[in-house]
């Protein structure tokens, strides 16, 4: 008989940040995204971002090498600098193409900005004309110096 072993996680369990560290996220808005590519060498993009509930939300279009790398291989890393302050994130990103999650997540990176949606139709067919996708990624490891 064999015995039943503890199932291993294959994900890293989603990282707790401390107040200062999600602080530092919601009060920034430019960061560095670091995928990996189809050969393994790094790939890294300057994005505007919004964290919100947990999560780093960016709008891209799905014909960016950070879209296609990051739905390949959903580890990626994110460095946000204010000077020689920096947060590095490591998470799993996962793409939302799907309305209405990817009009709602749209919609908060615009609020976020001051600067929300106020014809939603508008805003869905500039989306779907721009091919606007969601990158969300949950952090599995955060660190942060001065």
């Amino acid at each position: 008989r064999l015995e039943t072993l503890p199932r291993v996680r294959s994900e890293p369990l989603m990282a707790t940040l401390t107040p200062e560290q999600e602080a530092f996220l919601r009060d920034h808005r430019l960061g560095v995204l670091a995928t990996g590519r189809k050969d393994g060498s790094p790939q890294a993009s300057t994005i505007m971002y919004v964290y919100h509930d947990g999560e780093v939300i960016i709008s891209v279009t799905e014909d960016r090498a950070k879209w296609v790398n990051a739905i390949r291989q959903p580890k990626v890393a994110l460095v946000v600098l204010d000077g020689r302050k920096q947060l590095v994130l490591y998470g799993n990103a996962r793409g939302v193409e799907a309305d209405p999650d990817r009009l709602l997540f749209h919609k908060r990176i615009r609020e976020a900005m001051n600067r929300p949606v106020e014809d939603e139709a508008e805003y869905l067919d500039l989306l779907d004309k721009q091919k606007r996708v969601i990158l969300a990624i949950s952090p599995t490891k955060v660190l942060m110096n001065e």
